[in-house]
């Protein structure tokens, strides 16, 4: 029996008994030695796949992350997209999975007061969120040939993660009916991204002003 038991502790296993858990008890674990015994894991089990429960945290992000990729390279049309069709792809199929995950993702972040930049959970995501992005932009910039015009993919990229945060705030206050006012922002804000390095985005700049304004005030 013990060796059945052992045969089936996997890191996706560890990842679904931490958000139970989470949720059920309404806090993160005490300890590890607790959370263990109370799921029948040994240790070294635990400490097999994760150093700590931080850690453990942080691959939930980028198991969010890694999944709606996945996903999006599964699409036949992928391919022939455009960066910008390609973005906006990967932001709804990631609030799509978030949503999947809502009541989890809601409690872990407002457990934290909405600290965003200070969440060590968020880094791992950061990294892979900066680097498809730089990506997309990248791949832009070998279609203009004086670099004069070509995108600042650093600059491209920070900024595109912190329209990905503006959204993730947006999408864990919206109360909207199928969550639709957050497809709405997602649209405005794939559109600014592209558009804040071209020559004239002012219009598009305050179309999305307006919307936050609306959205915000009204």
């Amino acid at each position: 029996m013990a060796n059945t038991t052992k045969s089936k502790i996997t890191e996706d296993k560890i990842v679904s008994l931490f958000m139970e858990s989470v949720l059920e008890n309404e806090k993160v674990p005490s300890s590890v030695f607790k959370f263990c015994k109370e799921h029948k894991i040994k240790e070294e089990e635990f400490y097999g796949f994760f150093g700590s429960f931080e850690t453990l945290q942080q691959s939930i992000w980028n198991k969010f992350f890694d999944n709606s990729y996945g996903l999006m390279q599964k699409n036949k049309q992928y391919a022939s997209m455009t960066n910008e069709e390609k973005m906006l792809t990967f932001f709804f199929t990631f609030f799509e999975n978030l949503t999947l995950n809502r009541s989890y993702v809601l409690f872990i972040m407002k457990e934290h007061k909405y600290s965003f930049e200070g969440l060590t959970q968020l880094k791992g995501l950061r990294k892979r969120f900066k680097d498809f992005a730089s990506t997309l932009i990248e791949e832009r910039n070998e279609e203009k040939n004086l670099k004069a015009f070509k995108y600042n993919a650093p600059l491209f990229s920070e900024g595109a993660w912190l329209q990905f945060l503006f959204i993730l705030k947006f999408w864990m206050e919206d109360g909207s009916p199928g969550l639709e006012k957050t497809d709405i922002a997602i649209e405005k804000s794939v559109t600014t991204i592209f558009q804040i390095f071209e020559s004239t985005p002012l219009e598009k700049i305050v179309d999305f002003g307006k919307f936050l304004y609306k959205e915000k005030f009204a």
